[in-house]
């Protein structure tokens, strides 16, 4: 028994993101709690959690919205990520690596979102 979002790859790969991210941000400095490190967990949380609400009980109109929720979620995740990388809170290499993961994301949303009647 499972719940139709559990199945999708992008509901997966959205979840293993926010996972990541809340890791990364528990190196941000103390003075980022309600600040960046906030803000990147709940918009790196919220990919996951619109793609889970357009998938139950919605119309093909109300899940592609929620999906591009889910999108502008992953916009704002990637702006944090520049924001961490400028402050010197992140890598070059994980700023890389997250970049790509959310790029990678975005494009199997959008693509999955445009195969919705």
């Amino acid at each position: 028994m499972s719940f139709k979002f559990e199945k999708l790859k992008i509901w997966k790969i959205s979840m293993e993101l926010g996972e990541e991210i809340n890791f990364i941000s528990d190196n941000f400095p103390k003075k980022e709690m309600y600040n960046l490190s906030s803000q990147i967990r709940r918009a790196a949380d919220s990919v996951a959690l619109n793609i889970t609400e357009g998938s139950i009980l919605q119309t093909s109109a109300e899940n592609r919205k929620f999906l591009g929720y889910s999108i502008r979620s992953l916009a704002e995740v990637v702006t944090c990520l520049y924001k961490a990388k400028y402050r010197n809170y992140v890598s070059e290499e994980t700023f890389n690596e997250k970049y790509h993961k959310c790029f990678n994301l975005m494009n199997m949303i959008i693509a999955f979102r445009n195969s919705i009647n």
